[in-house]
């Protein structure tokens, strides 16, 4: 396993799978291929990628969107820092990797984005998940120890924003990540499984091997994975249809939380 301090401060594009099963009422499971940045907020600064089909704040194939994130208003850095010390965490002063969907053609939905808070030292710190529903509502959930989490260990936070109609808001997820070097590539994996009041119900991952943004990699994800961004909002509804059609119980959007972030 890397240790988190190995030096790797390029932007990342990683290929690889998500997976969702659901287990019961009717089990009901998917995998598709897909990709995702990593990007390393401090040593990135306002930056652009040196890449001609991968642009920073501009209209291109690929693009990052700095407003897509955070508050859509503060610079990413200043946002992610006062948000982590607002809720008690002022040691996280290291790299920031941050893990999201790119624009495709001008669009996105992040279902999930993770913040990557380490110390100076190279301990991760903290990790703020960026959770969307498509009802165009968003919660942060913080995932903190208080001192240092180690990757392969389980992290916990209570349930309390509506993402699934086919889920009440209830129970908790369990979250878990990993990173390690394998044939000279860097692999990452995040679990996320939910439980409600009954136990197990949704075990959820999204996987990738990196490689350095370029216009190769650009081009192998614009080409192989056509309109990805597009097909995760249209997926996301045909997995709806296919739950309504098996008869899983319905639940309407209740108001969202009153907390932007939660532990």
């Amino acid at each position: 396993m890397l240790p988190l301090d190995v030096p790797a401060s390029q932007p990342q594009l990683c290929f690889g799978t998500v997976r969702h099963t659901r287990l019961r009422p009717v089990r009901n499971a998917f995998a598709y291929g897909n990709y995702y940045l990593r990007l390393p907020l401090r040593s990135l600064g306002s930056k652009d990628f040196g890449c001609a089909l991968f642009s920073r704040n501009r209209f291109n194939l690929l693009s990052f969107v700095d407003r897509d994130h955070g508050d859509g208003q503060q610079p990413l850095l200043a946002w992610i820092d006062a948000l982590l010390k607002s809720e008690g965490v002022a040691d996280a002063d290291g790299e920031v990797w941050l893990q999201a969907m790119p624009r495709v053609l001008g669009f996105v939905f992040n279902p999930v984005s993770f913040y990557f808070c380490h110390r100076r030292d190279g301990g991760l710190r903290a990790i703020v998940c960026d959770v969307r529903n498509t009802f165009g509502q968003r919660h942060f959930y913080l995932l903190d120890t208080g001192w240092e989490i180690d990757f392969g260990s389980e992290l916990t936070a209570r349930k309390v924003f509506h993402v699934s109609p086919f889920c009440k808001v209830e129970g908790g997820y369990r979250f878990r990540f990993t990173k390690l070097l394998r044939d000279g590539h860097e692999r990452t994996l995040a679990c996320i499984d939910y439980d409600d009041a009954d136990g197990a119900l949704l075990q959820t991952s999204v996987s990738g091997v990196a490689a350095d943004v370029s216009n190769a990699s650009v081009a192998r994800a614009f080409f192989c994975f056509p309109l990805m961004t597009f097909g995760v909002v249209l997926r996301i509804h045909v997995q709806a249809l296919r739950l309504w059609l098996k008869r899983v119980p319905f639940f309407s959007k209740p108001a969202a939380p009153n907390q932007e972030v939660t532990r």
